[in-house]
């Protein structure tokens, strides 16, 4: 059973007017690139809790609530870098996809790669997006702010079509309970 989200993850918040906070888990091992993200969450006044994974274990143990995990809240979205130490976001997707309860959760690989063959690998195992990672902190808060709106303002996502001011508990079958 998912935990109450409100653990040890970081919370960077902003004035939206939106009642529920978006909870983010970042595959990713660069720290200037995890600075980048964390920053662009801040500046873009996105309502956001980010949780920060180094490796693509780290991932999948996160996701499944293994290891020092156990306490993890499911994420409403998914930024995953593709060259990872130990699993490597391709290894990653794969699982996430093939999972019956994580695969419905939107999966935005952002990689420095624009090679053809990653793109068409991402989307064969059913990445949500591929994006070339800005390398400069304001692109990276324009792609951060454009993912924003597109993913939590316009798309309806499972289990988040109705308004909760609460953080609602996510359990691994999918069930959703807590303050609404």
């Amino acid at each position: 059973m998912f935990a109450q989200c409100m653990t040890a993850e970081a919370r960077l918040m902003g004035d939206r007017p939106f009642s529920r906070t978006r909870r983010v888990l970042l595959i990713e091992d660069n720290p200037i690139d995890v600075m980048m993200a964390e920053e662009a969450f801040k500046e873009g006044a996105v309502d956001t809790i980010v949780s920060v994974v180094r490796d693509g274990t780290e991932a999948l143990d996160y996701l499944r609530q293994r290891g020092k995990f156990t306490d993890a809240c499911l994420p409403d979205f998914i930024l995953l870098d593709l060259n990872l130490p130990k699993k490597d976001g391709r290894q990653v997707l794969a699982e996430i996809k093939a999972d019956p309860v994580l695969k419905s959760i939107p999966v935005a690989v952002l990689s420095g790669s624009s090679d053809e063959e990653d793109v068409r690998a991402c989307y064969a195992q059913h990445a949500n997006c591929y994006i070339v990672k800005p390398s400069r902190l304001e692109d990276y808060i324009r792609t951060i702010s454009a993912l924003d709106r597109f993913w939590f303002d316009l798309v309806i996502l499972p289990g988040t079509s109705s308004a909760c001011d609460g953080y609602a508990t996510h359990t691994r079958d999918g069930d959703r309970s807590g303050e609404c």
